[in-house]
């Protein structure tokens, strides 16, 4: 078996479940160690109440062929992602690649909600859960990265700059988070570039989280189930896609000519040639402009 990453750290926050979960295991597949934080574990949950668990994350990262360590982390508190950074500087003496995807804002936010009808508590909590979070790990963990030549910072957001950019996304507060999220790696790839390091956005397409699966009534097994109700749902991806275009990047030597850019699952699956679970190669975003927005009935065709 391929081992690209062996020898290499990383660091997954926010890997209870979701992209950050898909990220880690892929990381792991590829051999690399991967450190993985989040707030909810075996003996604690966190305010979702969900049943995923970093120490699963972990054991799958070991599964899959890595070193999975999960360290409960609250990424609000800087002197918990202090210790976070020291421990792996500690154990591992190096961290080559840093992924924020921190999030946490999934029942803080109301659709099509404007700004002065809105929770102004919940939209606040979820500005610090997706944004302060982001800039408080990398605060702590770029001079780690920096110590050893070509490390890899992955801001995970929804969406891409040109989407974005002309799209008015959900409601104020989920609009300005993920900006914000855009706008960290563009500008820590002027901060990191010249120092050897390279800071990308990465927005996964249509993805079926365990969120997601439980929202439609659907298991991964079944997903298929729900195009009844939401058709478009057929262009959605799993988790380990977005975990793959991490991985290939993670392993590519020239990595630094994406540095500031905001990038996709399905964009670098054309570039880098991985595909899903499945062996499709989903492109959400150019099917969300093409066909979803454009009023076409649902149709894949060409686009995974």
């Amino acid at each position: 078996m391929s081992a690209p990453l062996k020898g290499k750290v990383a660091l997954v926050a926010g890997a209870t479940r979701g992209a950050g979960r898909g990220i880690a295991v892929e990381l792991g597949a590829a051999g690399a160690t991967v450190y993985v934080t989040g707030r909810t574990t075996r003996a604690r949950r966190s305010e979702y109440d969900r049943p995923e668990t970093i120490e699963d994350t972990a054991d799958l990262v070991t599964e899959a062929g890595g070193r999975g360590v999960a360290v409960p982390t609250d990424h609000l508190d800087p002197a918990q992602v202090r210790a976070l950074v020291n421990r792996i500087a500690d154990e591992q003496g190096r961290l080559d690649v840093l992924v924020n995807d921190i999030w946490g804002g999934e029942k803080l936010f109301a659709w099509d909600t404007p700004l002065w009808e809105h929770d102004l508590d919940n939209g606040l909590r979820l500005l610090r859960l997706a944004v302060e979070t982001h800039a408080i790990t990398s605060h702590h963990a770029l001079p780690l990265l920096l110590r050893t030549p070509g490390g890899l910072v992955v801001e995970v957001t929804d969406g891409t700059a040109d989407y974005n950019g002309g799209n008015y996304r959900v409601s104020f507060f989920y609009d300005l988070a993920k900006a914000s999220v855009l706008r960290m790696a563009f500008s820590l790839g002027h901060e990191l570039g010249p120092r050897g390091a390279t800071a990308v956005a990465l927005t996964p397409g249509w993805m079926r989280s365990e969120i997601m699966l439980d929202a439609f009534g659907v298991r991964e097994e079944n997903w298929r189930d729900a195009l009844d109700k939401v058709p478009h749902f057929a262009i959605s991806e799993t988790p380990r896609y977005v975990g793959r275009a991490v991985a290939a990047l993670a392993g590519d030597p020239d990595v630094a000519r994406w540095n500031g850019q905001s990038l996709s699952s399905g964009g670098l699956a054309r570039t880098y040639g991985f595909t899903d679970l499945d062996g499709s190669r989903p492109d959400a975003w150019r099917y969300l402009v093409e066909v979803q927005d454009a009023g076409k009935p649902a149709d894949t065709a060409g686009y995974r």
